[in-house]
């Protein structure tokens, strides 16, 4: 589960040494592009090295000031929700029938390596069940593993924006990119952020019939239509101050889990979730 307060307590220290091996290595790399024998080709090597570093911080930083930029002024802008949502800010976000008497709110970001887990594992089941009327199911979608300081970036926010695109196409077109996005051929480490780049969302759309060659959903991605829309939505997450983590599955308001080895824990296999639904049901 990616915790959204202690994530960062939980990167393991095998991690944490391969991090500071890693800035070792680069730190002994770049001393040894200043040490070119012989002192005026130490000079030259020195002065090309620092234009280099110059520019590849100012490159580095124009980037992330451009990326920050774009993102604060998509919070001043006016809000467009997709179709297919309900809420005043367009944040409830239900597929099924409505007359299902029962809801399921899966929490999630769209970074968060358990949640493909669970998208891939148990994903078809819960698909089953909307269709079938046991329940409906409701969407929450956090980006708090933008802001975490180990991995920050957009990619999370972005991704969710791009959701809200194919929202706006269809119900079905959302659970199907949405799986798509949490496929293991397509998901990225938490680490990487490449759903901060939409040539890549785009590019998974294209395994989703109903958004491949669709002009007005890649409109809307490379528009960044939704983008105010994906904040009001991160912020309607963070307001459920009893989800520390993700996914998180609840029934009609109660926690789904079953008992793991390290205590309670979110069902990971079809089967698991449908005991779990259905002694919840009972």
């Amino acid at each position: 589960m990616s915790n959204r307060n202690n994530w960062e307590n939980k990167q393991s220290a095998r991690e944490r040494l391969r991090a500071e091996r890693e800035r070792q290595a680069k730190k002994e790399r770049t001393r040894r592009q200043f040490t070119v024998g012989g002192a005026i080709v130490g000079i030259l090597a020195i002065a090309g090295g620092i234009g280099y570093a110059a520019t590849q911080l100012g490159d580095s930083g124009a980037s992330k000031k451009s990326t920050s930029s774009a993102w604060e002024a998509a919070a001043k802008k006016t809000l467009v929700k997709p179709a297919n949502t309900a809420g005043d800010n367009g944040t409830e976000v239900v597929i099924g029938s409505k007359d299902a008497k029962h809801t399921l709110e899966v929490y999630q970001d769209m970074r968060c390596p358990i949640c493909s887990v669970f998208e891939q594992n148990v994903g078809g089941q819960v698909e089953k069940d909307i269709k079938d009327g046991k329940f409906k199911a409701q969407y929450h979608i956090g980006t708090f593993l933008d802001r975490n300081p180990q991995i920050a970036g957009t990619g999370s926010k972005n991704a969710l924006s791009a959701l809200g695109a194919a929202l706006n196409v269809s119900p079905e077109a959302f659970q199907a990119y949405n799986k798509a996005l949490y496929a293991k051929a397509n998901h990225p480490d938490e680490t990487k952020d490449d759903y901060s780049k939409d040539d890549v969302l785009l590019k998974v759309a294209q395994q989703v019939p109903a958004l491949k060659g669709n002009a007005d959903f890649e409109k809307n991605v490379k528009d960044h239509t939704f983008d105010k829309w994906a904040l009001q939505m991160s912020d309607e997450f963070d307001s459920h101050k009893d989800v520390t983590g993700t996914p998180t599955v609840k029934l009609d308001g109660k926690k789904l889990s079953v008992d793991t080895p390290n205590g309670k824990g979110v069902p990971m296999t079809p089967d698991q979730f449908t005991s779990a639904v259905d002694a919840q049901l009972k």
